[in-house]
């Protein structure tokens, strides 16, 4: 019943699926290049059941031990996604009622493969009144060149796990299970989650069968008849298709990924979406809240309209956490009255906390913080740029405001240019929070003569804050420029030695060639001598 009550912490199985995910990323600077999800048949009955293996380093013994137990983590707190080590458990269990974990490693010169079975069945069916996880190691013989059980706690206790192993798995020998090593290589890890749960339909939560390149949930989009014209209950946008789609869904899972890394989901690549990318008229916002007294945080949020704004009704903001998406489209004004219609915004912010599912944040007064000074991005955002997508912008006519030691508040050209407006400051605004907020752009300045002494050092520490987001821009980015030369440096070393070798390869058939066409000339001479002999 504690297996059962913990899984209900995902309410989203999409969110299960992501944790364990978040597992395979986490393999990257172990040298992970791959992740699979995948349907397979579980050759015990038939059923489906969902594939989940990476390249990774994998697990030696110990550590799939502590896979295995509750609340233990190893992880680097700062630079992984997983942090609670209960995930593995929460979100397998959340999937399906058993899951089985095959996972080979290479230490010290020491090459194992452990097997490890956490079973909601085995459990309720054996009425065991705590929770039992059966598991069995091999490691490699150098001199038999086989592997060979690990007998830490004895020949018996190695027997009695693999029986319950072969009982209670999909597989029914020792032979079939050791044979699931075979795609995995010296390292990486193999998860098999199998007795999918049903939803109240009796049907499988996941289905597999809608798109055979994708997993959709059962309740996804469906059509309904109003008249003789079919409608989509849900717009095919992907703010409401990730609900659906696991392909749509990760493919803004993850804010970036390296190009060595590769998702793939039921045999092709899910392409990365960046969000960002959708929009227009989009601002940069620098976001410094105070976290831990003097300490401050720094924020960048990419604000703008959805390109196909204002056809479609979608707003909110996509927020991250360590590279992870946590909240997608996030709501946080009401459209009673349009303000805000189509606008989204995209930011990682790392210094608020997200739950143990990671489909949301701890309410902590500083996410409440966040969330009223997204509130107040939006409105402000309205204001400036809703004219140029068809609505019209209130009109103020308040005094012009004195600018304070903190921001510039700035008048703006009433007949700005769309090209211009892209590139043009965005007024500070006010709210309680607008102290802590410097905007980034400032082309577009009152005249000098305006401004008095504050304003001009605002506006260069403005324009410092630009200039250091975009140096700190062009290093990633040529970061990746060198990565990509050495890759094409690699690949074209590799295309010249295949030239060499067709080369080598042609020159040998041009030979063979001369050579049959001097011995097809002598043999014909030679004939011709013979013809004349006979004939003579």
């Amino acid at each position: 019943m504690f297996l059962h009550s913990n899984a209900t912490s995902h309410k989203w199985a999409f969110g299960a699926i992501a944790e364990l995910l978040d597992n395979a990323v986490d393999e990257i600077p172990n040298g992970a290049t791959f992740v699979v999800i995948d349907e397979i048949t579980n050759p015990r009955d038939g059923s489906p059941a969902l594939l989940i293996q990476d390249d990774g380093g994998g697990m030696d013994p110990e550590a799939l031990r502590r896979c295995m137990s509750f609340g233990f983590s190893d992880k680097n707190l700062i630079s992984t996604i997983g942090q609670y080590g209960n995930g593995f458990k929460t979100s397998s269990m959340r999937l399906g009622a058993d899951v089985i974990v095959f996972t080979c490693h290479s230490k010290k010169r020491m090459l194992s493969q452990s097997i490890g079975l956490l079973s909601y069945t085995f459990l309720r069916q054996t009425g065991h009144g705590k929770i039992v996880v059966p598991m069995v190691d091999y490691e490699f013989n150098a001199s038999t060149r086989k592997f060979k059980p690990m007998l830490p706690h004895g020949k018996e206790n190695f027997s009695s796990n693999l029986s319950i192993l072969l009982q209670w798995s999909p597989y029914l020998t020792e032979e079939t299970l050791l044979k699931q090593f075979d795609d995995i290589g010296q390292h990486g890890t193999k998860i098999v989650i199998y007795n999918l749960w049903l939803n109240d339909d009796g049907d499988l939560e996941l289905d597999f069968n809608v798109d055979a390149e994708d997993i959709h949930i059962s309740v996804g989009p469906k059509v309904i008849q109003k008249g003789h014209h079919p409608k989509p209950v849900f717009d095919h946008h992907i703010a409401n298709l990730y609900r659906y789609s696991l392909r749509v869904y990760i493919s803004i899972l993850y804010l970036r990924l390296p190009e060595s890394f590769k998702i793939i989901l039921r045999g092709r690549v899910v392409e990365h979406h960046n969000i960002a990318n959708d929009l227009k008229f989009f601002d940069f916002i620098l976001y410094k809240p105070r976290v831990g007294g003097s300490m401050e945080a720094a924020v960048v949020t990419t604000i703008g309209f959805l390109k196909d704004a204002p056809h479609v009704d979608i707003h909110g903001f996509n927020i991250y956490h360590k590279n992870r998406l946590i909240l997608p489209f996030w709501h946080v004004v009401n459209k009673t009255n349009r303000h805000g219609r189509g606008v989204v915004g995209v930011l990682e912010a790392n210094f608020i906390e997200p739950i143990h599912s990671k489909q949301d944040f701890e309410k902590t007064p500083l996410f409440q913080k966040l969330e009223t000074r997204l509130r107040e991005m939006t409105m402000e955002y309205w204001e400036c740029y809703c004219e140029f997508i068809g609505y019209q912008r209130k009109k103020k006519s308040s005094p012009v405001s004195v600018p304070s030691q903190h921001g510039l508040n700035m008048k703006r050209k009433e007949q700005a240019s769309a090209m211009e407006l892209e590139h043009a400051k965005r007024p500070s605004g006010s709210g309680s929070y607008a102290a802590d907020t410097l905007h980034i752009g400032v082309e577009k300045l009152a005249s000098s003569n305006e401004l008095q002494l504050n304003d001009k050092e605002t506006i260069l520490m403005q324009a410092n804050e630009k200039l250091h987001l975009r140096l700190m821009g062009s290093e990633q980015r040529e970061k990746e420029l060198k990565l990509k030369v050495e890759q094409l440096r690699s690949e074209l070393a590799d295309k010249k030695l295949e030239y060499s070798r067709m080369l080598a390869e042609l020159e040998s058939i041009d030979t063979m060639k001369m050579e049959k066409n001097d011995r097809n000339c002598k043999l014909h001479s030679f004939l011709g001598h013979t013809s004349t002999f006979i004939t003579g």
